[in-house]
């Protein structure tokens, strides 16, 4: 998956969060979060790549095969979050109080989308 789209999904991630816990802060009792919630893990999942393991494998194939295939895409995630949080941390730091995390989120997802960040931040 290309880097771009791993950090829309990381940003859909923490949209959902905030929309998980709005929802709970408001006592809201619908069935709105679990749906929010299934989307938290399909995005997690669109992320992961899908693992063939040979039925004859050993342990130690298999974990091979497992650090190889889950090791880049799960770099990129940890990217991913990390540059999400950062941007979340400088505006706050810098005392923002006209923006929310949510356009904080929408922001970075409007310079992930113009390949801001396509030589690796």
């Amino acid at each position: 998956m290309e880097r771009a789209e791993v950090l829309k999904r990381v940003i859909g991630i923490l949209t959902e969060a905030q929309e998980i816990r709005r929802a709970a802060e408001a006592g809201e009792e619908d069935d709105s979060p679990d749906t929010e919630a299934g989307v938290v893990t399909q995005l997690l999942n669109e992320m992961l790549p899908s693992i063939s393991v040979p039925s004859d494998s050993s342990p130690q194939q298999v974990a091979r095969l497992v650090a190889e295939a889950l090791g880049p895409a799960l770099h990129t995630m940890v990217a991913g979050f990390s540059l999400a949080f950062t941007s979340l941390a400088m505006a706050h730091d810098a005392g923002r109080t006209d923006i929310s995390s949510t356009e904080v989120l929408q922001e970075l997802a409007l310079e992930v989308e113009a390949g801001t960040y396509d030589d690796g931040a």
